[in-house]
């Protein structure tokens, strides 16, 4: 696991749109490896990416299917916007829409190592052990502060959310591919993303393999 003390961390940059691949499968596996950062009012906090699932374009598992509405309008925004619902009256999760704007699709960040700012995630979620802070969406989102205040933002942009990559940073990463979670509709489909041998990866054992 790569979390690292201050001295050590990597040296991120924000990802510019152009690198996204206009794609959402392709993003979903492209985002594995990368980082998600969040400037938030109490401090830093940074994350690499380790699990993502893919909603893809007529997709009856996604939030788009049935077309635009004002909760999910950020799907529809340029690839590379955040989307942030709350689900089961208890947990927000976070999204990164996929697609060209005005094509409704986007990928699901389910699972996150911890980098920076772990002892803010850790007032956030005190019962969890380090590896497992923000390993699975509404964990994530609960540890990184994540809400639907930001929603919409541009994650390629100057916003206090962004997605980044480490600057001269290894890009190969052993990536598994596995049917979604947590979904009845479409379940069948192998969409789901994740680092092999990471131990923040949710989910099953099996999912993991």
């Amino acid at each position: 696991m790569k979390t690292e003390s201050r001295k050590g961390l990597p040296k991120l940059r924000r990802l510019r749109r152009s690198e996204l691949p206009v794609e959402t499968v392709a993003l979903a596996r492209f985002l594995i490896g990368k980082y998600l950062v969040h400037e938030s009012r109490e401090g830093r906090l940074s994350g690499r990416i380790v699990e993502t699932e893919a909603y893809v374009v007529g997709d009856a598992a996604a939030h788009s299917y049935r077309g635009m509405t004002p909760r999910n309008r950020s799907l529809f925004l340029d690839r590379g916007h955040a989307y942030v619902y709350f689900i089961y009256g208890n947990w927000y999760c976070f999204n990164v829409s996929s697609e060209t704007a005005g094509v409704g699709a986007g990928i699901l960040i389910r699972a996150l190592e911890p980098v920076e700012g772990n002892e803010i995630m850790k007032r956030r979620r005190p019962h969890a052990e380090l590896h497992r802070l923000a390993s699975g969406p509404g964990c994530l989102a609960t540890a990184f502060g994540i809400d639907r205040r930001l929603d919409g933002l541009d994650l390629c942009g100057k916003e206090e959310l962004w997605l980044g990559r480490a600057s001269g940073g290894s890009s190969q990463f052993d990536i598994g591919n596995s049917v979604r979670i947590g979904i009845t509709k479409e379940a069948h489909r192998k969409l789901r993303f994740y680092e092999r041998g990471s131990p923040s990866v949710s989910g099953a054992a099996h999912l993991k393999a």
